[in-house]
């Protein structure tokens, strides 16, 4: 490993604790890196920071740090219920990353209580934990730490315990903001004390971070780290020891050339991003299958409880893949990563920079490689990032026609493969880059090849396209059956639920229950005004007299149903019209009787 040092701990101008030294000496950092040397001495000295440097540089000790530190120079002791630092961030796998470096500084200072609030736990627990406990140190996301301030019912004041607030550190804040969390942090602000210390951690500083910078900070300090060579000159900022590729394949070739490139590096480490949760869980589905020695994990942000165990579980791994959507692009701190592959590219650039910052972390080398489409070429340009372009991987076997017959034997497989598709087109329809990312450009027949598709699914993008190059199967794809068979069972019954309702309902006139009466009621006049002037334009026997005359008839017919006239004035008073020309089933009295 090649380390990027900023001198020893010892050589800050503010001195660290023996303990704290201790603790560094434990985890094995012996040197401080750029952003730690220049953040902790500020971060102490009663200074707001705003800090942006590469993703993998050490941002997580340049606060925890500080943390530490001030709460050990309080005047006054906190008590077990008072909370002096809070530590927001987007995503419960970098909350648990950060409360896991956190321990190892807070195992050597017993009197400080830390404690974990993220989704997928049980809110009443963290509750009771927190009232048995205590909470010093709050590590949380946001949605379960604005959760928290409304449990007062539940003998949580948490809007009192804040009052002793001595720093709120806000870490990967431009992605708290892009991930719609920006209400409950305003919520958040509103219940902590002004007089604070406030720290923004990120790699990318956008227009949103610096409206929080002005809003949150008092008078604060910006710390800007960027590493030598290339990645200082470069807009993005990517790790240096980063080896970054490129390549260009079809949409029907993609999937051969991933599984092959994974087969080639068994041993490694490796992160697989795709752009949806679908697409996750359809792929993982099917390298499972196709990679039988290589364990494969999958996660995304949809999964509530078992995201946590899957994150743990991949860390420990030696070797394996980690197939998942963006959720794991922020922050977190995976050991010894050696690919991160972007099967789709992301939705920005600020993305694809972070995805590539899981490996090649704190001086380490590694690589990343994202899969383009011929059409997509100009993405390279686009990113100003010098990457070299990978050749496409000779003797792949076709493995497609495998899942296909996965598809065919199991209909699990068939509708992830079909939700896959459709979520894969609608991301790609809001990608950010319209200009590269062009749906009308988009091959779908290609397309639905690599995704192993048995038919086109019906959606809103695909109507009235035609696509000869795409031959779907000769099956039909509702006979397909779950493997599983509880839930073919199931399906089974809603089937023959759904024969019998159609049975039931043949011959029976239908009327539209979901909409009011008035609007069924304009819904008619309109369509037979409609009728009307349409036989007019064709050339029918109506004339402009004869259309009124229809009209006038209508609203008699109308007043005939209200019951506003009896059945013999309404045949006297159409009979007795002097000028129809217009035959009475143009009016519907045809229907009269099954109306009436």
């Amino acid at each position: 490993m090649e380390h990027v040092t900023e001198g020893a701990w010892e050589s800050l101008q503010v001195p660290l604790h023996p303990r704290v030294l201790g603790a560094l000496r434990e985890l094995g950092f012996p040197h401080m890196t750029p952003v730690q040397s220049a953040t902790i001495p500020l971060f102490m000295k009663n200074k707001d920071v705003a800090a942006e440097a590469v993703t993998g540089s050490g941002k997580t000790l340049a606060f925890v740090i500080p943390i530490v530190e001030i709460l050990l120079r309080r005047e006054e002791k906190l008590k077990k219920s008072q909370v002096g630092a809070i530590i927001i961030t987007p995503t419960r796998e970098l909350a648990i990353q950060i409360d896991e470096v956190l321990s190892h500084f807070t195992k050597h200072f017993p009197q400080f209580s830390q404690i974990l609030w993220i989704g997928g736990r049980n809110p009443g627990e963290d509750v009771e934990r927190f009232k048995q406990h205590g909470g010093n140190i709050i590590v949380a996301t946001p949605g379960r730490l604005e959760d928290m301030f409304r449990r007062k019912a539940e003998g949580l004041d948490l809007a009192n315990c804040v009052r002793s607030l001595d720093v709120l550190v806000l870490d990967e804040a431009d992605r708290l903001l892009d991930m719609g969390f920006e209400a409950s942090i305003n919520t958040i602000l509103e219940f902590l004390p002004k007089q604070r210390r406030t720290g923004l951690f990120s790699a990318t500083q956008t227009q949103e971070v610096e409206n929080l910078v002005r809003a949150g900070l008092r008078n604060p300090v910006r710390i800007s780290v960027k590493e030598k060579g290339v990645a200082a000159s470069s807009t993005q900022k990517t790790p240096s020891r980063l080896e970054n590729y490129y390549m260009l394949c079809k949409a029907d070739e993609k999937f051969n050339q991933l599984v092959h490139f994974l087969r080639n590096h068994q041993q490694e480490k490796h992160l697989v991003f795709f752009s949806t949760c679908a697409c996750v869980e359809y792929y993982g589905k099917a390298l499972e299958a196709l990679l039988k020695r290589a364990k494969i994990l999958c996660i995304h942000g949809k999964m509530k409880y078992k995201r946590n165990k899957i994150f743990m579980e991949f860390r420990k791994l030696q070797s394996g893949i980690l197939v998942c959507t963006d959720v794991m692009a922020r922050g977190i701190d995976i050991p010894e990563v050696n690919w991160v592959l972007q099967y789709d590219p992301p939705s920005n650039a600020s993305a694809f920079v972070h995805r590539c910052g899981r490996t090649a972390r704190i001086g380490h080398g590694g690589s990343a490689l994202v899969f383009l489409l011929p059409m997509e070429e100009a993405y390279i340009n686009f990113l100003a990032i010098n990457q070299k372009e990978m050749s496409l991987q000779r003797n792949t076997v076709d493995l497609l026609p495998k899942l296909r017959a996965m598809a065919m034997a199991d209909r699990a497989v068939f509708e992830k493969g079909m939700k896959a598709f459709v979520s894969f087109v609608q991301a790609y329809a809001k990608h950010e880059c319209s200009l590269i990312f062009r749906l009308k450009d988009l091959d779908f027949a290609s397309l639905a090849r690599g995704f192993a598709l048995l038919r086109m699914p019906r959606m809103p993008e695909l109507r009235g396209k035609q696509f000869p190059d795409f031959v779907p199967t000769d099956i039909d794809t509702d006979t397909i059956p779950f493997k599983d068979k509880i839930r073919e069972k199931q399906r089974q019954k809603l089937l023959e639920q759904k024969r019998k309702e159609r049975t039931e309902n043949e011959g029976r006139r239908k009327f539209i229950k979901n909409k009011a009466w008035s609007k069924q009621k304009a819904k008619k006049e309109r369509k037979k005004k409609m009728n009307a002037k349409r036989k007019k334009d064709e050339g029918s026997d109506i004339d402009d007299e004869d259309m009124e005359e229809l009209l006038n008839d209508t609203r008699l017919l109308k007043k005939f149903r209200k019951g506003k006239i009896t059945e013999e004035e309404f045949e006297k008073r159409l009979l007795t019209s002097t000028k129809r020309t217009v035959p009475l089933t143009d009016l519907g009295v045809s229907d009269l009787e099954e109306d009436s």
